[in-house]
């Protein structure tokens, strides 16, 4: 994590709602099922299933090197597949049913998305009251670390550790120059809308090189 101050430009753009120079703000509905918008990033052929490969590549499209991409693809589908097809036999392709996203919500988390994958305002907001001590509207490293701290349940294994393991992969990928995880990074992460501006981010990158 850099140790040098936030500059003004980023302190604007910390209270604007920016990831790098990409705005990513978004009117979020209170009916809205934003958990299936965040998932359906990664569903590329937009068929209601996401398969290993196409989480892999959803993975390369916003940045992410080939090594987490791997073991993004295998951890995610592998812990999502059998809890999003309850009816279904295990399938070793370990499909994702975007439909079905909600039964794949593990505990040990923020409680920003409720039972049906709605996004909880008021949970959104609790996890800048309790940790962003030093800047409001961000969180430094330790201070996300200490939020997934807090949220740990009682004898919650796999909670825990897809707690850990979204949280890391989110501040490796959308942590601004300071080391600072913006309060609409987060935001858009909740409703999809950080992937694609990742993706516009990163094409964007590739193309001037």
């Amino acid at each position: 994590m850099s140790s040098s101050s936030p500059t003004s430009l980023d302190i604007k753009n910390q209270k604007e709602g920016f990831v790098g120079a990409i705005e990513v703000k978004k009117p979020i509905l209170d009916h809205e099922n934003v958990l299936q918008k965040h998932a359906g990033f990664f569903d590329l052929n937009k068929d209601g299933v996401i398969y290993p490969w196409e989480t892999f590549q959803a993975m390369r499209e916003i940045g992410s090197g080939l090594l987490l991409s791997t073991a993004a693809a295998v951890f995610i589908n592998v812990s999502l597949s059998h809890s999003t097809r309850p009816v279904c036999f295990p399938s070793f392709l370990f499909p994702i049913e975007v439909k079905n996203i909600k039964f794949g919500k593990h505990g040990s988390d923020s409680g920003v998305y409720d039972s049906e994958g709605r996004f909880v305002a008021s949970k959104f907001e609790e996890i800048f009251i309790k940790h962003a001590h030093t800047y409001p509207n961000a969180l430094t490293h330790d201070e996300l670390k200490e939020m997934i701290k807090t949220n740990r349940e009682p004898n919650d294994f796999k909670g825990r550790i897809g707690g850990f393991v979204e949280w890391e992969v989110l501040y490796k990928l959308a942590k601004d120059k300071n080391g600072l995880l913006q309060k609409e990074t987060i935001r858009g992460v909740y409703d999809g809308t950080l992937f694609e501006a990742l993706k516009k981010e990163h094409t964007k990158i590739k193309n001037l090189s």
